[in-house]
């Protein structure tokens, strides 16, 4: 089997690296993106506005109970039939972050939620907007205390991203699923995949960890 992985790779690497380098600006893309959304939709849902708490909520109960395949195929095949034409790199960028910021506005949330109210009180008290106390003084404290879910839904974004390849995404998994047709060597195939995604959710993991500690003791 050893020798079967090496003749797979010898002969297929670019299409491996291609496969990676899209796999990875799509993810990093949707990491950054949905970070912003879910901190977005996280204050919606604690404003003190009833229609931003629906809105908050609704985002997040509808997104949350619908499969990212379908939220994909929406993006790649339903948006076409509105007249607006996406690439596949951009529908699955755009299903990744709507379905992780959903994730993430629950653990931004849950943050805020742990920071007692009198630092919200007092920050109002001494002349600042309800943004501007949010910005400065709830939401620093709040990320410190979530960094562990946030590199949960972050490691579970770089593996969510292998469903892209049934949009011909040109990732990692597509470039995968052509390789196991042309040698008929599936398993040996999907084993050099699987060792790629170590590559990034390892060295992601170990970074969380790091920032966890770090943050402990700030």
């Amino acid at each position: 089997m050893l020798q079967n992985i090496l003749d797979i790779w010898s002969e297929y690497n670019g299409e491996y690296i291609g496969g990676l380098i899209t796999t990875l600006q799509i993810s990093v893309i949707s990491l950054i993106a949905s970070l912003l959304l879910g901190t977005v939709i996280a204050i919606f849902c604690i404003s003190p506005f009833r229609t931003l708490v629906i809105i908050g909520r609704a985002y997040i109960e509808f997104i949350r109970n619908t499969p990212l395949l379908i939220q994909i195929f929406f993006f790649y095949f339903g948006l076409p039939s509105l007249g607006i034409q996406l690439s596949a790199f951009i529908a699955g960028t755009l299903g990744l972050t709507v379905y992780t910021a959903a994730f993430i506005s629950e653990a931004i949330r849950a943050g805020i939620n742990s920071i007692p109210k009198g630092q919200m009180e007092a920050a109002r008290a001494s002349g600042l907007t309800y943004i501007q106390a949010m910005r400065y003084v709830v939401l620093p404290q709040a990320f410190k205390i979530v960094i562990p879910p946030l590199g949960n839904q972050f490691i579970n974004l770089v593996k969510n991203s292998s469903l892209l390849g049934v949009i011909a995404g040109m990732d990692l998994m597509y470039h995968a699923d052509i390789i196991s047709t042309n040698t008929f060597k599936t398993f040996e195939t999907y084993i050099l995949v699987a060792v790629f995604y170590l590559t990034i959710t390892v060295p992601l993991s170990i970074l969380v960890n790091w920032l966890e500690r770090r943050l402990k003791h700030a």
